[in-house]
């Protein structure tokens, strides 16, 4: 049977990515220990209060078609936690509530552009973006963010990319996978290229409420930015609901309009118990978010200082989010031969960075998703592998010649008849 052009847009090397995930999990249900860090779900449980929010709101009978976009209570709870993270006036006309924030990205994509159209995007970038775009044709430029640079975008490099097909930035900060943030000094600069080539901005900030270091910052703040940026968030990292599906978008009227019309057509609206529950989550101080927020932190520094030292290992202290980049370069194996390595022989499923663009190549994507003493475990396994492989490389260095200079490479078997 014949199956459409789509089918192959949204295919590819970013669905594959998810491939030794898979593996690890299958051998997890076989009995091995597995240190899971390859996907991003938080350990945590939602918190009770949210829980008891959406248990309350079935017993009351909350079961019913809900507003296809979003129920009036959390566009003004959504609408009051942005204006008071970033100073950006929002009413809920420019609220729509989706199912997570990848559908809220795929809603915005296929409001906004059509076949052919470019986005640049930073890279590495999150595995579904490609997919995303091809879904509706359009074509992601990346502009490469350097590991010897923090990971961080130069706004040159994306001044330098835009052609009369673009119509988008798409970032992401805190970034997935690095975990770099950008400063309110390079949104300006990004902000400056939106406008003087009429462009839309993605702004994802997912991470957002996840941030260890410096202070976040939301471009469609900016002026004469939020009549054209879709910023795109969720509850599912900061308050542990990632299973909830509760995302949303904030942009201008006439698109939160557009995406109401796909909405209409493609999910019918969240269910009512579940934005009951979301409008909690969003209006209580709760104490939970903060502990999570501050175990992540904990985390991801017990990580950095246990690989601090390993030889064939670098370590990117990320600024936020809930990975951290390990640099294998040195050990002479691929990210995803040392991924496979690592997870057959030393039971510890990671992703590896080229799944996620070619400046990422030689990097590994662990997740903050155990707790520390798990994760120093996970550690101690990794740096076994990386001297195993640095062994491994010293021997077949040690069976090379060098003659006038030039390496000749022959194996030891080989020198033997000389």
């Amino acid at each position: 049977m014949r199956y459409s052009a789509l089918t192959h847009r949204i295919a590819g090397d970013g669905a594959a990515a998810w491939n030794i995930h898979y593996r690890a999990v299958e051998l997890q249900s076989q009995g091995r220990e597995i240190f899971l860090l390859s996907i991003g779900d938080p350990d945590f449980d939602t918190p009770q209060p949210i829980v008891q929010a959406a248990i309350d709101s079935l017993r009351a009978g909350h079961t019913h078609y809900a507003d296809v976009r979003g129920s009036l209570g959390l566009r003004q709870a959504i609408a009051s936690h942005q204006a008071r993270h970033s100073g950006q006036p929002v009413e809920p006309q420019n609220v729509v509530v989706l199912a997570g924030a990848q559908c809220a990205l795929y809603g915005v994509a296929q409001c906004l552009f059509d076949p052919g159209d470019e986005v640049i995007v930073a890279e590495p970038m999150y595995v579904t973006y490609e997919a995303v775009f091809g879904a509706c044709g359009a074509r992601v430029v990346p502009v490469a963010v350097k590991p010897e640079q923090g990971f961080r975008v130069d706004p040159a490099d994306v001044a330098a990319r835009v052609t009369p097909r673009t119509r988008a930035l798409l970032f992401n900060s805190p970034h997935n996978p690095t975990g770099a943030s950008l400063p309110r000094s390079t949104w300006e600069h990004l902000a400056q290229i939106c406008i003087d080539h009429d462009l839309w901005l993605i702004s994802d900030e997912v991470y957002s409420e996840l941030l260890y270091e410096g202070q976040h910052f939301s471009p469609a703040s900016l002026p004469g930015m939020a009549e054209r940026t879709a910023t795109i968030n969720s509850l599912s990292k900061s308050h542990a609901m990632s299973g909830w599906r509760v995302g949303w978008v904030i942009g201008p009227q006439v698109l939160g309009e557009h995406l109401s019309n796909l909405a209409l057509c493609m999910l019918y609206g969240l269910p009512d118990f579940i934005q009951n529950a979301a409008q909690l989550a969003l209006e209580q101080d709760l104490p939970e978010v903060r502990q999570m927020r501050d175990i992540y932190r904990e985390r991801r520094d017990r990580v950095c200082a246990s690989l601090a030292d390993c030889p064939g290992v670098g370590v990117h202290t990320p600024d936020g989010g809930m990975f951290v980049m390990i640099d294998i370069r040195e050990t002479g194996l691929g990210a995803q031969a040392f991924a496979e390595r690592l997870l057959e022989d030393h039971g510890v499923s990671v992703l590896a960075g080229d799944a996620f663009g070619p400046s990422a190549a030689g990097h590994l994507r662990l997740g903050l998703v155990l707790d520390s003493e798990r994760l120093e475990q996970a550690c101690r396994r990794i740096a076994q592998c990386a001297m195993q492989a640095l062994e491994g490389r010293a021997s077949v260095e040690q069976g090379s010649c060098h003659v006038d200079g030039k390496a000749q490479y022959r194996s030891v078997e080989h020198k033997a008849y000389q």
